[in-house]
């Protein structure tokens, strides 16, 4: 969504650290949805046990559309960014209307995603295998 290098808000509130941990966090929960899909098929697990693909799915999908965006929905929610080299360290949000247009974001990143787990929870639960 943004190229900058600095808050702004509603737009971008974290810098090539927090990106690469969010990008991480999104290859290992998509790694692992993988994983546990084909482990659920090959081990014959009935249907509704597929369903737990929602959580592993879900956290692939906020930590791509985190790094994607360029927004971290927990510091959106908390009215906290961090463009610093280390992970974690963050400066706070003093405007309420910053903090409340970093709300609605976070909010649309955590909707998006659970959409996307409960897509792929559904996909596993009705395709016969």
């Amino acid at each position: 969504m943004s190229e900058s290098t600095e808050y702004v808000p509603g737009v971008c509130n974290i810098g090539r650290a927090e990106i690469r941990q969010r990008l991480a966090i999104g290859w290992v929960a998509l790694v692992a949805t993988g994983a546990l899909w084909a482990a659920l098929i090959v081990l014959k697990f009935a249907p509704p046990w597929r369903l737990v693909l929602f959580f592993p799915a879900a956290l692939a999908a906020i930590g791509f559309l985190q790094a994607a965006w360029h927004f971290c929905a927990k510091f959106g929610l908390g009215g906290v960014f961090n463009f610093g080299p280390n992970v974690g360290q963050t400066d706070n949000v003093e405007q309420a209307e910053f903090r409340r247009q970093d709300r609605r974001t976070a909010l649309a990143i955590i909707g998006l995603s659970t959409l996307v787990g409960i897509v792929v929870a559904a996909a596993a639960y009705f395709i016969p295998f």
